[in-house]
């Protein structure tokens, strides 16, 4: 199992120093999301100072850019990086497309097939010297030009992950990606009942087999070295699974496990006009849906109880911690993870 870790940092030195500290420690990769920061600029600093280690976005928000945008950015960072950067893409909701990015929103999963498909087209013509003759419902690229197309990258095309909870968007990466990123919003019985069968549905499609895929799982752990790290971590956990559970979007993993009324009170409370309504929510989230949603124990059992629950699902885990905890914590987890 490959296990690749957050990049949480954004200044120069600091994100020199983080790439260093993951690829010494041993992870395989180092994922950059966007949030409130680009997260292509720093990853071009990590690759500089690693060598082997991969670099990633997890995720850069597909529809708040042209496809040929990204084609460019992406073609950079592969040949930069001598081949190791990963694409992973995310579709946002329709609000932060709509009014943040001021971009056009509609039917999402088709959208999003036909964006990672136009991507395809333009890393052909500029590493396979194949004529740019692209054309959807949504995009349409017909032109390169000689004095506008890079020479071929290092690698060839990057890997392309797409990030996905639904089963459209789900079924769109087995059909047309090299993986998929599993929101952290997502419990070993919905990876078995309604993520895999779903993806191997799209890599039917697509002539593949799981072989040609890989499932990359942001996993909620809670874990600590004392009692007051344990607590912090458990509170910090809980609040997430209770922000997460209040979006309707994410409704279908709950309901999956018998919880939709919870679902739905917890969107309730969020969109409520209590003060107190983050705290009501959290403790709507008892043991078993803390247990279900996460991984809660103590650090020297944190790989284990990830080898035992995701093992034979997932070929990639990072920690999703929503507390602090020393990084150095999870570096014999790391070599736990990564032993045959």
């Amino acid at each position: 199992m490959k296990v690749d870790g957050k990049l949480n940092v954004w200044s120069t030195a600091e994100v020199v120093e983080e790439a260093r500290h993951h690829e010494k420690t041993g992870y395989d990769g180092l994922w950059a999301s966007e949030s409130k920061h680009d997260p292509f600029l720093p990853l071009l600093l990590a690759a500089e100072h690693t060598d082997r280690l991969e670099v990633g976005t997890a995720i850069a928000v597909a529809f708040a850019r042209s496809p040929m945008q990204l084609a460019y950015t992406a073609h950079d960072l592969q040949s930069y990086s001598g081949g190791r950067f990963v694409l992973g893409l995310g579709s946002q909701i329709k609000p932060h497309i709509e009014r943040r990015f001021a971009m056009p929103w509609s039917r999402p999963a088709a959208r999003m097939r036909e964006y990672v498909s136009a991507l395809r087209a333009i890393w052909a013509a500029w590493n396979e010297d194949e004529r740019l003759d692209f054309r959807g419902d949504f995009y349409t690229h017909t032109l390169m030009s000689p004095f506008f197309s890079p020479p071929p990258a290092v690698g060839g095309a990057p890997k392309v992950f797409v990030a996905a909870v639904g089963e459209a968007m789900t079924r769109v990466a087995g059909e047309v990606a090299d993986g998929l990123l599993a929101h952290g919003f997502t419990t070993e019985r919905y990876l078995r009942e309604v993520t895999l069968p779903t993806i191997e549905a799209g890599l039917a499609k697509s002539g593949r087999n799981r072989a040609d895929f890989a499932v990359s799982h942001l996993l909620l752990t809670a874990t600590g070295r004392t009692e007051e790290e344990m607590a912090r971590a458990v509170a910090g956990t809980r609040q997430q699974i209770a922000f997460y559970g209040s979006t309707p979007a994410y409704r279908g993993v709950l309901a999956l496990h018998g919880w939709g009324e919870l679902g739905d009170e917890l969107h309730a409370l969020s969109t409520s006009r209590r003060e107190d309504k983050w705290e009501a929510m959290t403790a709507l989230v008892d043991d078993e849906v803390l247990a279900t949603f996460a991984v809660v124990t103590e650090p020297d059992r944190v790989a284990g109880e990830i080898r035992r629950r995701y093992g034979a699902l997932v070929d990639r885990v990072s920690f999703y911690t929503a507390y602090e905890i020393d990084a150095e914590v999870w570096e014999p987890i790391v070599r736990e993870l990564r032993t045959p």
